[in-house]
């Protein structure tokens, strides 16, 4: 049976605190089910805005999307989670990632380290907030027991192996970085590619025999576009993702464009392929993806 979907929003901006206020009243209003907040420089600092959208809201969850472990040790991570999920009445899902921005680790002075590295340390950060969170010594204390939901996110088998063993929700990330990491923009992989590694976490979560649910799986939409010319918009997103066709695009769930019910019709046909049934849009898309919820409601 399908999971039912859920839609979450990644909140980008803090303009003052009544505008803020506002976005997360009227997110709310729209449908979406949980509210998010990245982890960047330049961006809101995830666990007060969190706090501030609580207090604010009935209904929604509350997220980070995600976390940039460079910029986290897990013992004062650990009491940040326990804070907020305390002060949001246990509404937090901890969503945390590898990092991938370099420019972000030098302007903040901190080591960014090779891909092994980083994912070698979300793999210690996750064993150690489940041990601290878990801890009945642990002050102050988390609302939600053992932990609250964990939500991993990425691309490479080390990671999807770490989701697969400890992630309520598994976050795809349908991009993969230069081979050699250098910086620059992510390229968006295929359908196909990421229908495989959809296929290959399925394996990780099978070897690892933890017994629980099935996680969640998690996309991150980038574009939404109300449109009555797919195929036109298609072709003028071509230059972006030069390695796939025009089928390609207009089948990848990173781009919803139609009409309100084209969009719905295109997320059904996403989970039904690919399992994902939680999907994120980004806060300048919140207004326009809003009818898709309508369109979704109670499925």
């Amino acid at each position: 049976m399908a999971r039912p979907f859920r839609f979450g929003v990644n909140l980008l901006t803090l303009e003052s605190a009544p505008a803020w206020r506002e976005k997360c009243r009227r997110a709310e209003q729209l449908g979406y089910d949980v509210l998010l907040v990245p982890d960047h420089l330049g961006m809101p600092a995830p666990f007060a805005a969190l706090v501030a959208a609580a207090e604010v809201t009935e209904r929604p969850r509350l997220g980070t999307f995600v976390l940039n472990l460079g910029f986290w040790n897990p013992a004062l991570l650990a009491r940040s989670v326990a804070t907020c999920d305390a002060l949001t009445g246990g509404r937090l899902e901890l969503g945390l990632g590898a990092g991938y921005v370099q420019a972000e680790h030098d302007s903040a002075g901190l080591p960014f380290g090779s891909p092994r590295e980083r994912v070698d340390h979300l793999e210690h950060t996750v064993g150690e907030l489940e041990r601290l969170l878990a801890d009945p010594e642990q002050q102050p204390r988390p609302a939600q027991t053992p932990r609250p939901p964990l939500l991993l996110g990425g691309n490479g088998n080390r990671l999807l192996r770490v989701a697969a063993r400890h992630a309520e929700v598994a976050a795809f990330t349908g991009a993969v970085r230069a081979p050699d990491d250098a910086p620059g923009p992510m390229k968006m992989i295929s359908p196909e590619a990421l229908e495989e590694r959809v296929a290959a976490f399925h394996r990780f979560a099978a070897e690892a025999g933890t017994g629980s649910e099935p996680a969640e799986l998690n996309y991150l939409i980038q574009m939404v576009e109300n449109t009555d010319a797919r195929r036109a918009k298609a072709r003028e997103l071509k230059p972006y993702a030069p390695d796939l066709t025009e089928e390609q695009l207009l089948d990848h769930p990173a781009l919803l464009l139609g009409s309100p019910k084209d969009m719905a019709d295109q997320l059904r046909a996403h989970r039904e392929r690919f399992g994902f049934s939680y999907f994120t849009v980004l806060e300048h898309r919140m207004e326009t993806f809003a009818p898709v919820i309508e369109e979704l409601h109670g499925e």
